[in-house]
């Protein structure tokens, strides 16, 4: 099975959880509350990563969360389709939300409001890489015939939620907001702890130093690829087939190195 596209105002989408009627929703209708936190990503930039630190310190470092709930139940995504509507109709306040939505799409209540928006960027041609080895393996991105093939669709923006440097030059904008983070997945590879502590004061929840200790220890690479429900292995199988290759493979990550993203923006 191969992946399906629809497109929304000029936008690739995965037929398979997404749908117009529910972006159009969430864009026009959806009421953001103000102690809401979204966690914003282009895919595989990091968002299983920040989804899991955030849980840990919404938690105050109390780890039974991360171990009993899969990540996607913890923080459920904004907008998608199937079962994850009702959990993201049913959250109680606070909600925490993941979302890849450039912002043309998010919720138009959020730039009226005070909810905190987390934005995680990734070096482009590790997100390339990641995005291409991805795609063998889920059935939301279509399977590309060579990586050739694949870099060109991912530079024109054909891949889903369109242009990565669209989608980081629209969220960019929001960078002198109070309400806005903005933090590379090099600078959580590079000061772990360091950005952890900049995240919680982000967040206006300081926490004690063992417990940013603990939050560092239990969202490390090995931590989470050895938790069940943190590395993707209870996804859906009509989502992703994690038996092909594991989500988890160290050897994608960090396979390119840029100093700063000014050259790109």
């Amino acid at each position: 099975m191969d992946a399906e596209y629809f497109q929304h105002k000029g936008i690739n989408f995965a037929s398979v959880i997404y749908s117009k009627e529910r972006l159009e929703y969430l864009e026009n209708e959806f009421q953001v509350q103000d102690d809401d936190v979204y966690i914003v990503t282009f895919p595989k930039s990091g968002t299983n990563w920040m989804m899991e630190i955030l849980s840990l310190i919404h938690s105050n470092g109390d780890i039974s969360w991360c171990r009993k709930v899969p990540n996607y139940i913890r923080i459920p995504w904004l907008d998608v389709c199937g079962p994850g509507v009702k959990l993201v109709d049913e959250y109680q306040s606070p909600r925490l939300f993941s979302s890849h939505l450039p912002i043309q799409f998010f919720p138009k209540s959020f730039f009226s409001s005070k909810a905190k928006v987390i934005y995680t960027a990734r070096n482009p041609k590790d997100v390339l890489v990641s995005l291409y080895h991805y795609a063998h393996m889920s059935f939301v991105i279509k399977k590309p015939n060579s990586f050739d093939e694949f870099m060109e669709d991912f530079l024109q923006g054909r891949v889903p939620f369109g242009s990565w440097f669209d989608h980081i030059k629209g969220w960019i904008q929001m960078k002198d907001n109070s309400n806005f983070f903005f933090i590379t997945y090099e600078d959580l590879k590079r000061d772990h702890r360091g950005a952890v502590k900049k995240i919680c004061t982000f967040l206006g929840n300081e926490l004690e130093e063992q417990t940013i200790d603990l939050v560092v220890e239990q969202s490390s690479f090995n931590m989470m690829k050895s938790n069940n429900m943190s590395n993707n292995s209870l996804v859906p199988d009509y989502i992703m087939d994690p038996k092909k290759q594991p989500f988890y493979e160290e050897r994608y990550y960090f396979l390119f190195n840029l100093h700063s993203f000014k050259d790109l923006l």
